[in-house]
């Protein structure tokens, strides 16, 4: 858990301010994990923070959610553009 901790101030992750007047504080926890090898002998033991985001409501807590999605017929016209480009090079 330091070694995380550690690794989050390192990184800038955050930065600690004052919480405002109408703000909620939403809590964390610790999800432990083991790593193991493919002979299945412990590699090393892995610690995150998360925040309990679930503890939140809309229209109090947030407004808006973002989450960047690529539709799959995004992904098709980009691949097929891709394959054209790499077909017009074997000419």
């Amino acid at each position: 858990m330091q070694e995380e901790i550690a690794a989050l101030e390192t990184n800038n992750t955050w930065v600690l301010t004052d919480l405002p007047s109408n703000a909620k504080v939403i809590g964390c926890r610790w999800i432990y994990k083991i790593k193991h090898k493919a002979d299945d002998t412990i590699n090393r033991y892995k610690a995150r923070l998360v925040a309990k985001g679930y503890s939140q409501r809309e229209d109090i807590d947030f407004v808006d959610t973002f989450s960047p999605m690529a539709k799959l017929t995004t992904l098709r016209i980009l691949l097929a553009m891709a394959a054209c480009k790499i077909g017009s090079y074997d000419k």
